[in-house]
Formats: C-alpha cells, sequence, structure tokens
C-alpha cells in the first residue's frame, strides 16, 4: 500500500500534489507496483502462478487441519442442517459407523498421517517405498472411504462454524446455506480490512495535523504568556521599577534638600540680634496692646460718666446735650480754621 501524505503538503506543494495525484492513479497499483511497465505480463503470469501454489498449499493445510483435528465421533454426525426453533425436524436414519467398530488402523491413520503431511520429505525414496508398503500406510486405499468421510465431516463442521460467525444474525436451520459464499466473504472482508487500514491511516494523519496545529496554537499561547512576564518581571519590568525607586529616592533627596535650604536662610535670615529685637519688639506689641486695652477701659469709664455706654448707646437728655455739644465744638473748630486762614492772608497781603 502506498503511504498516505498529509493534505496539508499537498495543498502547500501543489506541483507535488499533481505528482502523487498522477502516481497513484495511472502508474502504480495499489500495492506499489507498475501498472504499465515492460514487465507487467510477466509479473502477471507469475502472481497468477503464485496464486495457484498459495491455493495448493492452503488446500494442502486445511486437509492437513482436517485429518489432525478428526475426531472419530463425527462420523455419527449427519451433514444435515441444525434443528429448526420452531419445528422440531423429523429424525433421519443414516448409516454411520460406530466408534467402537471403526478399525485400529484407521485410527492408526489419524494418528500417523497430520505428522508425516507436516514434516520435511527428508528420507529416501526407498524408506518412502517402504514406509508406504508397511501398515497402517499399506492400508490405507482400503480406509481411504472411511477416512474421506470422517475428513469431510471436519471440514463441514469447521465450514458451519465459519458461516455462524460469518452470519450471526441467520437461523442456525439456514446456516449451511452459506458455506459457498464464504470465499466471497472473506475476499470482501479482506478488502473492507484493507480499506480500513488506509482510512486508519489518514485518520491517523489528520490527527496529527490537528495536533500539530495545537501545539503551534499552544506554543503562541506560551510565547505569549512568556511575553507578559517578561513584561511584568523581566529585565524591563525590573528597570522600570529600579528607575522608579531610584526617582522616588531622588524626591526624597530633594526635599531633605529644600528642608536644609529653609533651615539655612531661615538662619541666614534671623540673626541672633534679629531674633532678640523681633523678640523685644513682640513684647513691646504685647504692652502696647495692654495699654491700650486700658485706654480703652479710662474712655469708656470717662462716657459713662458722660452717660454714654461702651457701646456708644446712650440715654436721655444728657447725651443729647453731650451731641449739640459736641456738634457746636466741631463748628466752632470749623469757624477758627477759617478765620485763622483769613488772618494769614491778610497778613501775607
Amino acid at each position: 500500500m502506498l503511504p498516505p501524505v498529509d493534505n496539508s503538503i499537498l495543498q502547500s506543494n501543489p506541483e507535488f500534489a499533481a505528482l502523487y495525484s498522477k502516481l497513484t492513479t495511472s502508474v502504480l497499483n495499489p500495492d506499489g507496483s507498475t501498472k504499465n511497465g515492460p514487465a507487467t505480463k510477466e509479473r502477471r503470469a507469475v502472481t497468477e502462478e503464485l496464486n495457484e501454489y498459495r491455493l495448493q498449499a492452503a488446500k494442502q493445510h486445511l486437509l492437513t487441519d482436517a485429518i489432525s483435528n478428526a475426531n472419530p465421533q463425527s462420523m455419527q454426525a449427519t451433514h444435515a442442517p441444525a434443528p429448526s426453533l420452531t419445528r422440531r425436524p423429523r429424525p433421519q436414519q443414516q448409516p454411520t459407523t460406530p466408534v467402537g467398530e471403526l478399525p485400529a488402523p484407521l485410527l492408526d491413520l489419524l494418528l500417523l498421517l497430520p505428522p508425516l503431511l507436516n514434516a520435511p520429505s527428508e528420507l529416501s525414496p526407498e524408506s518412502i517405498v517402504l514406509l508406504l508398503s508397511s501398515p497402517p500406510l499399506s492400508d490405507f486405499p482400503a480406509h481411504l472411504p472411511q477416512l474421506a468421510r470422517l475428513v469431510s465431516s471436519t471440514l463441514h463442521s469447521s465450514a458451519v462454524h465459519l458461516a455462524r460467525i460469518a452470519n450471526p444474525t441467520t437461523n442456525p436451520s439456514y446456516v449451511h446455506r452459506s458455506i459457498p459464499a464464504l470465499p466471497t466473504y472473506a475476499a470482501s472482508l479482506a478488502s473492507t480490512i484493507a480499506e480500513r487500514k488506509v482510512e486508519l491511516t489518514r485518520g491517523r494523519l489528520a490527527a496529527a495535523t490537528e495536533l500539530t496545529s495545537l501545539l503551534q496554537e499552544q506554543t503562541a499561547v506560551l510565547s505569549q504568556l512568556l511575553r507578559a512576564l517578561e513584561a511584568k518581571h523581566g529585565p524591563i519590568a525590573r528597570s522600570l521599577e529600579f528607575r522608579a525607586t531610584e526617582a522616588a529616592l531622588t524626591a526624597q533627596r530633594q526635599e531633605a534638600e529644600a528642608e536644609t535650604a529653609l533651615w539655612v536662610a531661615r538662619r541666614d535670615t534671623y540673626t541672633p540680634e534679629a531674633a532678640r529685637a523681633l523678640a523685644n519688639y513682640a513684647s513691646h506689641l504685647r504692652d502696647a496692646k495692654g495699654r491700650l486695652n486700658e485706654a480703652i477701659h479710662t474712655l469708656k469709664a470717662e462716657l459713662e460718666a458722660y452717660g454714654v455706654d461702651g457701646e456708644g448707646s446712650g440715654g436721655g437728655g444728657k447725651e443729647k446735650v453731650m451731641r449739640e455739644m459736641a456738634r457746636v465744638y466741631r463748628d466752632m473748630g470749623r469757624q477758627v480754621e477759617e478765620v485763622r486762614g483769613d488772618l494769614e492772608r491778610l497778613g501775607r497781603a
């Protein structure tokens, strides 16, 4: 059988696909032999001769196997079909030979023939003639009918078993009718097995192709995963992390330097003398604030003496008198200023 080729290879190589199609359809047989070669006829003749030898060998093997597996009790069995499941068959009387009446030479033949048929021919012609002229082989022609019936019964039983295997759903009464179709069934079964092997090989190739594509996809997934891991934990990620850490440390150092510069500027700006002066000025401001508060209290007391409370509100006519006096005082002051201005103008004149 020609080895099948993967479809992906044929699709990717059109020229090879055309060559493979030509080889498998026009040049070569399914078994790999040439269809129209110069030695095709000779090969066909050799194949036919080989098939004949195979047929003879198969017949000899079946005959030897039947003689080896022959059971004297099978001579009592008939070649009639198995009893029906629905109707009881009529008893059939056939002349059979009881086991006890089998001659001893026939039993000896059943024991001696299989080794002689299977053993390689290493005896000389004189030994073979002597062996065939001695009992029990010398009585072989006389016992041939009984031996033939025994071998025929064994072969028929084997054929019935094969037919029952080939047709498991057939009524046992009609299984013997399928015996002539056993060669055709065997040929079709061999052809089916060959086709199933080809389909199995193609299925394996398809599975291998699918497995290859699956492995490629898994490889791509693993590559993406490795890239993601490298991006997260690889040299680039570690470099970025180190840079971020370095930037944070630089910011902290700059903050410390700024605080240091601030304290240095404060130290340079506020000298001990300036600090003492500022402290004295603060004390002076506190004293001035205290004196101002005392003056306010004194003025409030004086206003209360004149009938005006600390919030600027008073009661009675005394407050009105005081307000009128203040207004008159302001008017008089304004008139005095006007007179003084007139006098100054007159003096300049």
